[in-house]
């Protein structure tokens, strides 16, 4: 198995945006369900979104609208474009990599086979 990079997080003010980006070391580690899930201090991870081979997406409803799930195969990246972000979105984002193409059972941390090792995003009033 290869090794899943993430980038992009930092401080930002409430209302602003952050890309996050999940670089693989190879395809074959993104030729897979993809996802984003967050852990803020103190609190359990969450799963925020997820997209399939086919380019399915999902995404959990307290960032929908405001969080979009993308996908560069040729670049083997996948990425978190965060909008209109809130003080509650501060958190540790972790991507991981599932042992399927389509997205089964997304939500759960067990499905995904692969994991980065974080990149914090503090939002700031």
């Amino acid at each position: 198995q290869g090794q899943l990079v993430e980038s992009g997080g930092g401080k930002v003010q409430a209302g602003g945006s952050l890309r996050l980006s999940c670089a693989a070391s190879s395809y074959t580690d993104v030729d897979a369900c993809m996802t984003w899930f967050r852990q803020a201090p103190g609190k359990e991870r969450k799963w925020v979104a997820a997209i399939s081979v086919y380019d399915s997406t999902y995404v959990e409803n307290s960032v929908e609208g405001r969080f979009t799930i993308l996908r560069d195969n040729a670049k083997s990246t996948v990425y978190l474009q965060m909008d209109a972000l809130r003080l509650e979105d501060t958190a540790m984002y972790y991507c991981a990599a599932s042992s399927n193409r389509i997205c089964l059972r997304h939500t759960d941390p067990a499905s995904y086979v692969l994991w980065g090792q974080g990149t914090q995003v503090t939002v700031s009033s």
